[in-house]
């Protein structure tokens, strides 16, 4: 596992790289490899999320639990895939809620989020890897310690970000954030299996613009092209 990290974050979560957990961690995924086992997603985009979106860029975080486990699926974006594969349910969901919430939003043509990540929106996994067709395969070893260091780290470091948060397992991380300096979106998940619950018109993507705004910072443009 190379670390490739982003300047800002590397500053940040350089202190990680150095403790028990992580010597684990890299273990665990030296163990996989030599197994043969397929990991997603490939090592150059375990650490995407960081590299697209700089730590001083950082105003929107959107958490996710596991990366895809299909193949070509995962880059290192919670909820995005790759150009030319088709839309994960969830996805698809997400982008139904975009076209009642933002005004003049068009179904995109993929499901890459890069251009969100870029302008600051930070697409955030629990867990960084996962074996092939296995899901959860991954999780508690050692990748949730890095990640809840990582929202730590946004909450006592920065001011005004928003945190939306879907579903049991985002909302667990709730008392991580500092919520006298950060604004929580949250409701269920865009999965099929609970989006009729409460996902529909919960409007997180006009919310957290207006949350921006008030706060004196820029919207994020949405649309996907």
């Amino acid at each position: 596992m190379a670390i490739n990290l982003e300047p800002g974050w590397l500053q940040i979560l350089e202190p990680e790289f150095d403790k028990e957990y992580m010597k684990q961690l890299r273990a665990f995924l030296q163990q996989e490899k030599e197994q043969g086992q397929v990991v997603y997603p490939k090592n150059v985009d375990i650490f995407n999320a960081f590299n697209t979106t700089p730590w001083d860029k950082v105003e929107v975080v959107i958490l996710g639990q596991d990366p895809y486990h299909g193949p070509n699926q995962a880059h290192g974006l919670s909820f995005s895939v790759q150009k030319g594969i088709a839309l994960p349910p969830s996805l698809r969901n997400i982008y139904k809620e975009l076209l009642t919430d933002i005004p003049g939003f068009k179904m995109p043509p993929h499901g890459n989020l890069e251009y969100w990540a870029k302008q600051g929106v930070l697409l955030l996994n629990a867990t960084l890897t996962v074996r092939a067709g296995q899901p959860g395969s991954h999780q508690k070893k050692g990748w949730e310690i890095f990640t809840d260091t990582v929202i730590q780290k946004l909450s006592e470091q920065k001011t005004g970000l928003v945190f939306i948060l879907w579903g049991a397992y985002a909302q667990s991380k709730i008392p991580l954030i500092d919520q006298t300096k950060h604004h929580i979106i949250k409701s269920v998940h865009p999965s099929p299996m609970s989006v009729e619950r409460g996902f529909w018109g919960s409007k997180p993507f006009s919310k957290t613009n207006e949350y921006l705004v008030k706060e004196g910072k820029k919207p994020i443009d949405w649309q996907i092209v």
